[in-house]
């Protein structure tokens, strides 16, 4: 079926999550087997997606992914309606040419795309962004717009906007207090966070299905053509067993690494760094994903756990730890005593520290990879710490600025960047090695 479309937004903040999530829980409602998929590296919006429709999102990153890989990410599961959303202004991304933009995302995957234009404080001015968006590249894709808080009696002059700027319209929503989704600094609040989330997402639903053309929207999703079905990675161990860290506190992880580590043989097993007292039982691997650990510092301090991985990861069970993961091992986060693995402390800074998409180049052999081997990853905290190890070096896309990062041993992998593991899948394949490695010892 591959039908397929996607959401994109003028620019940062002009409700196409919003509209996302709107239209996600619609079409749930109508009973249609539906996925979603974000663009770029965010992992925050995936999370209100898999609240939404109730199974994982996924990520489409033209910076981690050739055009040919993105086709076949999304040609998977061709039974369902795949949901795509963008990433900040439709032609954002990197440099001012816009490399990997949601655009980018669009051409290569043959997507019809809908372009959320925020219409508080705008009238006639709409059809001249309309129409720039829709000419600004060739072949743009820009098929459809929905109009983000609009009042419903302007919604029929909106219509002859659109239409005159050679777009269909496909509905509005109108602006709803009790359908807001709060933010903070990394974007939006977690999906967890928010006590009554499923009765906004069933506000947004009902304003959805009585104010977007879903219909047309549909139509439209049928008209992408079909793409090609992935490869599974072919398996390199059986039984291998990686603890994965998910909860509260470690909640930034792509489902792809997840993906890829089963294919390649391995047996997930989910614990949690606040409630658990142990680590799951028979493991040969530990990966601690990104999160928030500075907002459950008691938690996470009070629970000998830290101790107990402290133990494993010294006596060299290989670990991948990932920002929120890399935090966590230290002496200490903004004082309070953590696992101690890597000895420096961590504190909180006011600013974005190095943050972006970087290429990690391997100063020295180490868990996943040889020296000179190279990942493209992603950054984004306001942390920092006093030892960001130098078992990497990373670089910008522009070359511009690199800096040393990453405590590399045999058996270790800790540092700032977030790894997409299918962007290099040998680095997956070297880990799980080393896993089935450390089970025959």
């Amino acid at each position: 079926m591959n039908d397929r479309v996607l959401i994109a937004g003028t620019n940062s903040g002009c409700g196409k999550t919003t509209v996302t999530c709107a239209l996600l829980r619609a079409l749930k409602n109508r009973g249609l087997a539906v996925r979603s998929f974000k663009c770029g590296p965010d992992y925050i919006d995936p999370m209100f997606h898999r609240e939404v429709i109730g199974v994982p999102a996924r990520n489409l990153d033209p910076f981690f992914s050739t055009p040919e890989q993105l086709r076949c990410q999304l040609g998977g599961a061709s039974d369902k309606l795949s949901v795509l959303e963008g990433v900040m202004g439709y032609y954002d991304g990197v440099g001012p040419q816009g490399d990997c933009s949601t655009y980018h995302v669009a051409k290569a995957t043959q997507t019809p795309v809908i372009l959320t234009v925020n219409v508080r404080g705008m009238y006639t001015s709409a059809g001249a962004l309309i129409r720039g968006f829709r000419d600004f590249r060739p072949g743009s894709g820009v098929a459809g717009v929905i109009f983000n808080q609009a009042s419903p009696m302007l919604y029929g002059d909106l219509c002859k906007i659109a239409e005159d700027a050679g777009v269909k319209p496909l509905g509005f929503l109108p602006r709803a207090e009790e359908a807001v989704i709060g933010s903070r600094h990394l974007g939006l609040i977690t999906a967890a966070e928010i006590a009554d989330l499923q009765q906004r997402l069933d506000r947004l639903g009902e304003l959805a299905e009585r104010y977007l053309d879903l219909d047309g929207i549909l139509a439209l999703a049928s008209e992408a053509p079909h793409l090609p079905q992935p490869k599974p990675a072919a398996p390199v161990a059986k039984g291998v067993r990686i603890a994965v860290a998910r909860d509260e506190a470690f909640c930034f992880l792509y489902e792809e690494n997840l993906r890829l580590l089963e294919e390649l043989g391995c047996e997930l097993a989910f614990f949690s760094p606040i409630h658990d007292a142990h680590l799951p039982e028979n493991v040969q691997g530990l990966y601690l994903p990104g999160g928030y650990p500075e907002l459950h510092l008691a938690e996470l301090s009070r629970n000998p756990i830290r101790h107990e991985i402290c133990r494993a990861v010294e006596a060299g069970l290989p670990t991948v730890a990932e920002c929120g993961g890399f935090l966590y091992l230290h002496d200490t986060l903004d004082g309070a005593e953590m696992a101690g693995v890597i000895h420096a402390a961590a504190f909180g800074t006011k600013k974005l520290q190095r943050f972006g998409y970087v290429t990690l180049t391997a100063e020295r052999d180490n868990l996943l990879c040889r020296t000179g081997e190279s990942i493209r990853a992603h950054e984004f905290h306001y942390y920092d710490s006093e030892d960001n190890g130098s078992g990497f070096t990373a670089a910008k896309p522009s070359g511009k600025r690199s800096w040393p990062c990453v405590h590399a041993t045999e058996s270790l992998y800790a540092g700032f960047p977030h790894l997409y593991l299918p962007a290099n899948p040998a680095f997956a394949e070297n880990f799980v090695r080393k896993a089935a490695d450390y089970a025959a010892l």
